[in-house]
């Protein structure tokens, strides 16, 4: 693998954390949302990438892709107040199954594997124009 594959591999992980980020801030925007019915509450979702290692994929195909987002399985939040306007006929509201404390986590590890990344190809770059100023 030659050093401008690097270049590829993390600026396809800056575009999966990219995502990853979006979709928390998109989590996060819509943790308190309230709905009438349990078909109609905001399901967590979560990105859900595939590595592609350089002995699988193909001739120049290295990095990380995006293989869609998917929503979580966990349970709706469901509350008993039958005044609220969204009550159903059993007078539930029911809420978002976001864990805030989950994706505020999830949003720091995105955000250092961010960081991470652009000080990969900082280095890289760096390094590139230290071979190239050899040749001089």
């Amino acid at each position: 693998m030659g050093l401008l594959a690097t270049f590829e591999i993390s600026g396809s992980a800056l575009s999966a954390q990219s995502i990853r980020l979006n979709t928390i801030a998109s989590n996060l925007a819509n943790a308190e949302t309230i709905a009438s019915s349990e078909a109609e509450a905001y399901r967590s979702r979560q990105p859900v990438f595939q590595a592609l290692l350089a002995n699988q994929a193909s001739p120049g195909e290295v990095g990380v892709n995006m293989l869609g987002i998917v929503e979580s399985q966990q349970a709706i939040n469901r509350r008993y107040e039958p005044g609220h306007p969204l009550a159903d006929k059993d007078g539930y509201i029911f809420g978002s199954n976001v864990n805030p404390v989950e994706e505020m986590a999830n949003m720091i590890s995105a955000s250092r594997a961010y960081q991470n990344n652009v000080e990969v190809l900082n280095t890289s770059r760096d390094l590139l124009l230290r071979v190239l100023s050899l040749g001089n």
